[in-house]
């Protein structure tokens, strides 16, 4: 049972952007943390961005900093990822993920995957 799907994934130049989006699918996630991470060919998953229940408070991974902006709407359950300057480098695949706002909560709900790729 799919619980997030994520959209917005595609091909773009090197500099272009894309905006990632997540949905909720079948229950609700507005008041879970939320998370992007992603998936490069031959890499493991990593943590890209992740934004808190309320959406006051964001946390990025070094490498996307000043470029990518996560954002939400709670109203329609839904998380962004706003990707500006892409580089080569940002080529994977991006999941969406969600958990309880609990100390220790890992993230243990996820989407499918969106495919990013930027062409140099």
């Amino acid at each position: 049972q799919v619980e997030l799907v994520e959209s917005g994934g595609g091909l773009v130049q090197a500099g272009g952007s894309l905006r990632l989006s997540c949905a909720a699918s079948g229950r609700s996630f507005s008041t879970f943390e939320k998370g992007w991470f992603r998936q490069a060919p031959g890499k493991q998953r990593e943590f890209v961005a992740e934004i808190s229940w309320s959406g006051s408070l964001t946390n990025y991974a070094d490498s996307v900093k000043g470029r990518f902006t996560i954002s939400r709407d709670n109203t329609k359950d839904i998380v962004y990822l706003q990707m500006n300057s892409l580089r080569p480098e940002d080529t994977a695949v991006y999941y969406c993920a969600a958990r309880r706002p609990v100390i220790n909560e890992e993230y243990n709900h996820w989407g499918q995957g969106t495919r990013v790729t930027v062409s140099s």
